[in-house]
């Protein structure tokens, strides 16, 4: 499944449906997860708060690491698998209870996207990616406007954000169901 999506003023709108389908013959419905992908400045911790609104329950890498105490990027060796353990060990529990989870991290690697649906599948959750494919001057006129005031307002220089932009592998529909949301 690929699907395109636009934007509003609240945010990535995907024309797909949000609102949880509740219970279906004495039984709740199958547990969904979004993992949203895109690089810094994408607009994933804005989409993860609106789903968050509509009832998701928004497990966010950035505020997990800040909960660890890692502020500054990059991320000392070591505590990008700490973070990301915690993630997963949080979004199991969520899964198992029948919630519905929107991921909030960059998923710039297939790997880590693979890794995430691998751990997912013998949960049976419907597990769909979200990419944020936005232009290069909203990026960096976002990540600039930064003042690290929390956890979703990480100040990285322009250097570091192009790195990020080189080196993030889009995704693609052979990895699984996708919705690409664009901007610009």
């Amino acid at each position: 499944m690929l699907l395109t999506g636009g934007s509003s003023s609240l945010g990535f709108v995907p024309n797909v449906r949000l609102a949880r389908p509740g219970f279906y013959g004495g039984r709740m419905s199958t547990p969904r997860v979004i993992l949203l992908c895109g690089p810094a400045g994408s607009g994933k911790s804005t989409t993860a708060r609106r789903l968050e609104r509509e009832g998701w329950v928004r497990l966010g890498w950035d505020q997990e690491a800040a909960r660890l105490g890692h502020v500054d990027y990059p991320l000392p060796a070591g505590a990008q698998e700490e973070v990301h353990a915690l993630v997963q060990e949080r979004l199991v529990a969520l899964v198992r209870e029948g919630r519905d989870v929107v991921v909030d991290t960059s998923f710039w690697r297939r790997s880590l996207r693979t890794e995430y649906r691998a751990l997912l599948a013998p949960l049976g959750a419907e597990v769909t990616t979200w990419y944020l494919r936005v232009p290069w001057p909203t990026l960096l006129a976002r990540v600039s406007a930064r003042t690290g005031a929390g956890p979703d307002d990480v100040v990285i220089s322009e250097a570091t954000l192009r790195r990020i932009v080189d080196g993030f592998e889009v995704p693609t529909a052979d990895e699984g169901p996708l919705v690409v949301l664009e901007e610009g």
